[in-house]
C-alpha cells in the first residue's frame, strides 16, 4: 500500500485488483452503475426522521448541549429501557436528569 501527503492509505495495483476479484465473485454485493443511480433516491426522501435525528445529534453535539459517551450499564437496567421501546437512549437521560434533580432538592434542604 502506498500514503499520500494526507495519510490516506490507497491499494497498490495489485492489491486493488485482488478486491475488485473478490467483489465480482461475493455474490451478495455488485458494482452500482449508471442504471443503479438513475433509480437511487436521497436519504432524506426515504428516512427523513434518520436525517432530522442525525442533524438534531450533530447539533446538540456542537452547541455543548450534550456529550458523546461510552457508559457499561447492567443488563437489567438497559433490557427496561429497551423494552419501552422507541427512543431509550431519551428516557435513560431523562431519568438520570431527574435523578439529579431530585438529588439537588435534598442538598438544599
Amino acid at each position: 500500500m502506498t500514503t499520500n501527503r494526507r495519510k490516506i492509505i490507497r491499494p497498490t495495483p495489485e492489491e486493488d485488483a485482488e478486491i475488485n476479484r473478490q467483489i465480482a465473485e461475493d455474490p451478495d454485493t455488485f458494482e452500482l452503475d449508471e442504471e443503479w443511480f438513475k433509480h437511487a433516491k436521497p436519504t432524506a426522501e426515504l428516512f427523513p426522521e434518520l436525517l432530522e435525528r442525525y442533524l438534531q445529534e450533530k447539533e446538540d453535539l456542537e452547541s455543548g448541549r450534550k456529550e458523546r459517551l461510552r457508559i457499561l450499564l447492567d443488563k437489567e437496567v438497559l433490557d427496561y429501557f429497551r423494552n419501552q421501546g422507541g427512543d431509550w437512549h431519551s428516557r435513560i437521560n431523562e431519568a438520570l436528569r431527574e435523578a439529579v434533580e431530585r438529588d439537588e432538592k435534598t442538598k438544599s434542604r
